[in-house]
């Protein structure tokens, strides 16, 4: 084979000069497609056709209203049923519009219908490792269905959900707030389109307990009249105010297809993998409906700048320009597809076998939507390799087929090398920056720096593991870069995993490239090198996608490493993140670097050595290098408790990340308000203190320091009676029954907490049976039940019937908490949050004087909030929260 290959060979700058316009362009067109947003539209109707159309300014407005005006809408506070009944008037308003519409036209075929769902209930929560049970009451939820008014329209319904609740201590403009207005303003385009009669039902579900552990979705799904004919559920997210909104769970081909209708796709398996792999310790209402209907369904969300998510500046002015737009146009051409008739595509009434495993690759590229089974996978990727093989022993040096490949032994360990050689390198420098030089997170304020930090290791790991090798040419190891490509697309999809797609891509493009270059006579046989066109050919595709999942993985990890805790070892999870995004987006990095390498190792050491000196100086900038700003913030958690057992009151402190001086804030907090200086304590199950954040608490680093109290204090969170519902926070068993020969106790627990919410109560026992579900463990362990109540609600109960322990078979770290001493009783530690006494969500109480006599913890929190914000320059955010606790043996 002749070839042009080894008539004019370029340097090393020069041949990344010729390549600059594909290592530079890609990337480039990459970002453009990553953040492209529509422009904002702000009429409801189209000047030209005077159709409905989706208007941004209509659902910030909802997002305003709800965040600002109404305020933090945590489950249980004056506020959260402030939201919804704003919401049931709208919805009703809404119910009345469609009504006289209908009267107006007598052709029109549209029914729109409401509830207004209140309901008590309890369920098994596991998460982040730990098991856990809800329990609420009175929650509520707001309901509207449209259809066509016939029965046989209603049998089968698409569910669109969104919360109206926020957590603590957000406004949540974006979590949720704006995807309750892009539901509002689905209704109303939807109603007002003259031609729309939908053949199959749409339900808007407003459900209004998400934060609270999903409560609302747990009662619609197993509580409401209409939840039996849903067929498939869209539920609307935000875990940020920025960029494209993300399809990160599909659960079935029929929902798969009918998002690749949508005019702005922006999804792929990739995300789905790596959100049911459970790495991302979070979970949305898709999980009840998957688990308490059966359904399959897409669960889309905002995931740019989520620094912000659960954080004060959740509020309208940081939501970028063109999400809702975007999100609302998503969904609203989702809507129209689903409840049309079928035409070429299937019906949601084809749905009615219920969730399924999904076995559909998907993936949006180039700004078209791609689809297929992993079966058509199997058979492409396996045909790929099989080509792969053919066209590597048509290309290598050997003349004979077998010895062709034998030959790759060493190139592909050379590419496998570098490989591990990036990861190494890439860690190696999360360590040093965290141990050595004590900077762990110094890249967290910007997603992308994370790439200048640990790029330049990747690159000199890779180069330090080439040193075994010797005799390893260019197109070796762009053989051995194929076939290692293609048989990982096939290996990892035989394992069931649509992320192969990745590889298969890149097979693929690297496949064509020499392809065409051999074609061409650009292949060099004799010398076993190739033309920079093949590299040009070959490089663009696997640019495109190693950037976008870049752009993509590095926006959800970086802000998520500020809440995975302080032991995590965030810089090394990111570290390795940036080394697999370089494999995969410089997947020719091996062959490129033999192009100018030779047996004496001169020009690998000069490339060695100058990437040492590249990768100093990104270390000498991040180790002086502030980790948090004013928009990137620290999160510190802060409680004030006052414990009604022991009459002691605390201060709590902790925080969720390993960035240093913590510490040293915790000590200024105590010189400035003369308090003891703090210890760090202990933090596990039985540390009663953090329940109201368990079990994410035990991730956190916590310090207790006891305050002094007035003496002429008298606390209205205690109790004389334990049997009287109106004297305080109390703990009591009725309908107490010992059976002695069957060594078991049957009681009620119930829980009076006037003026606190979200209490949580943990105790050891063996518990036989109880209402919360129908399989408690088998054993003598530690329980945690957390409430969520409407506004008003003072009361709780669980019934129980517990295994009396011997003596002898006490569980050791019940023993050394005195759990129980008489036959069968129980330890309760209880725990729960002043209604009025949340800041910032409660600052409104001191600054319109709404209470005449405000809490302890409230006052405390004012200045001690203010102080935070000075001293750290506005680089954290604090949620502080006003806590009553203590333990009653019952």
């Amino acid at each position: 084979m002749t070839s042009n290959a080894s008539r004019q060979r370029f340097g090393f700058f020069s041949s990344l000069i010729l390549l600059s316009p594909i290592l530079i362009g890609a990337p480039l067109y990459s970002y453009k497609e990553h953040t492209y947003l529509p422009e904002p539209l702000h009429e409801q109707y189209d000047p030209v056709t005077n159709s409905p159309q989706i208007s941004e300014s209509r659902i910030l407005e909802v997002s305003r209203i709800l965040s600002e005006d109404i305020g933090f809408r945590t489950p249980g506070t004056r506020e959260h049923a402030l939201g919804e009944d704003w919401l049931w008037d709208q919805v009703t308003k809404i119910k009345n519009d469609c009504d006289d519409m209908v009267k107006r036209s007598s052709r029109r075929h549209l029914e729109c219908e409401i509830w207004h769902q209140k309901g008590s209930g309890s369920h098994r929560f596991d998460m982040m490792g730990a098991r856990l049970y809800k329990t609420y009451v009175n929650l509520g939820n707001i309901i509207v269905r449209l259809s066509n008014g016939t029965e046989a329209s209603k049998e089968h319904s698409v569910l669109v959900n969104a919360h109206l609740d926020s957590t603590l201590p957000t406004p949540g403009a974006a979590d949720d707030a704006i995807c309750v207005g892009i539901m509002l303003e689905a209704i109303r385009v939807l109603i007002e389109s003259k031609d729309w009669e939908p053949s199959h039902a749409v339900i808007f579900l407003f459900n209004n307990a998400e934060e609270s552990l999903q409560d609302g979705s747990h009662l619609f799904s197993t509580q409401h009249e209409v939840a039996h004919t849903v067929r498939a559920v869209i539920n609307l997210e935000a875990a940020g105010t920025t960029g494209r909104d993300l399809l990160f769970q599909a659960t079935s081909k029929e929902m798969i297809e009918a998002y690749s209708h949508v005019p702005r796709p922006f999804g792929t398996v990739v995300a789905n993998d790596v959100f049911s792999s459970g790495i991302i310790l979070s979970d949305t209402d898709f999980r009840q409906f998957q688990q308490y209907l059966g359904v399959t369904g897409l669960d889309m969300a905002i995931v740019g700048n989520s620094y912000l998510y659960h954080m004060r500046k959740d509020v309208v002015e940081n939501i970028q320009p063109g999400v809702a737009q975007n999100f609302a146009e998503n969904t609203l051409a989702l809507l129209f597809h689903l409840s049309s008739p079928p035409i070429n595509s299937p019906s949601i009434s084809c749905l009615t076998g219920g969730f399924t495993k999904p076995s559909t690759v998907y993936f949006a590229l180039f700004g078209k939507f791609w689809m297929y089974s992993f079966s058509t996978a199997k058979m492409i990727y396996a045909i790929l390799l099989v080509d792969a093989v053919i066209l590597v022993t048509a290309t290598a040096r050997s003349p004979s087929r077998l010895g062709s490949l034998t030959s790759l032994g060493k190139p592909i360990l050379a590419v496998l090398f570098a490989f591990v050689g990036s990861l190494l390198g890439t860690n190696a420098i999360a360590l040093v920056m965290r141990f050595i030089l004590g900077k762990p997170l110094s890249w967290f304020r910007s997603e992308y720096s994370t790439l200048v930090l640990y790029g330049p290791a990747a690159i000199l790991g890779a180069l330090i593991s080439q040193y075994p090798f010797t005799a390893v040419t260019e197109l070796q190891a762009y053989h051995a870069t194929l076939l290692i490509q293609s048989f990982l697309a096939v290996l990892i999809q035989l394992l069931g995993i649509g992320s192969a797609a990745l590889f298969f891509l890149n097979a693929t493009s690297i496949w064509v490239g020499l392809t065409v270059s051999a074609l061409l006579g650009l292949v060099s046989v004799r010398t076993e090198r190739v033309s920079l066109v093949t590299y040009a050919i070959s490089s663009f595709i696997p640019l495109f996608i190693g950037t976008s999942s870049a752009y993509l993985t590095l926006e959800v990890f970086v802000p998520l490493t500020g809440r995975m805790g302080a032991d995590a070892p965030a810089d090394n999870l990111i570290a390795t993140i940036v080394s697999i995004v370089g494999a995969l987006g410089c997947p020719l990095f091996v062959p490129f670097v033999w192009r100018f390498q030779n047996s004496n190792t001169r020009v690998l050491n000069r490339m060695i050595l100058a990437m040492v000196l590249v990768t100093a100086v990104p270390i000498a900038v991040f180790s002086v290098r502030e980790p948090f700003d004013s928009m990137h913030q620290k999160r510190v958690y802060v409680m004030r408790t006052e414990n009604i057992t022991t009459g002691e009151h605390h201060l709590h402190l902790s925080t969720s990340d390993g960035a240093p001086n913590f510490e040293h804030l915790v000590y200024e907090v105590a010189k400035e308000f003369r308090i003891p200086v703090p210890e760090p304590i202990l933090m596990d199950w039985y540390n009663s203190d953090w329940d109201p954040m368990f079990p994410f608490s035990l991730f956190l680093t916590p310090y207790k320091i006891p305050l002094p109290v007035d003496v002429s204090y008298v606390s209205p969170w205690s109790s004389k009676s334990g049997q009287d519902s109106g004297s305080g926070f109390t703990i009591s068993a009725v309908d107490d029954v010992v059976d002695g020969e069957a060594g078991t106790r049957s009681l009620k627990l119930v829980i009076w907490h006037p003026g606190l919410i979200w209490t949580v109560i943990a105790f050891d026992a063996h518990v036989l049976r109880w209402n919360l579900d129908d399989e408690p463990p088998n054993e003598y362990t530690r329980h945690h039940v957390k409430e969520a109540s409407y506004y008003g609600s003072d009361t709780w109960s669980i019934d129980l019937v517990i295994k009396i322990p011997s003596p002898p078979t006490f569980n050791s770290k019940a023993t050394n908490s005195n759990s129980h001493v008489g036959a069968g009783e129980i330890l309760v530690n209880f725990i729960g949050l002043e209604e009025e006494g949340m800041w910032p969500g409660k600052k409104g109480i001191l600054e319109e004087k709404i209470v005449k006599k405000p809490g302890l913890a409230l006052k405390l929190f004012s200045t001690l909030d203010a102080w935070i914000e000075k001293e750290t320059g506005g680089k954290v955010d604090a949620l502080l929260l006003g806590c009553v606790a203590g333990v009653q043996r019952v």
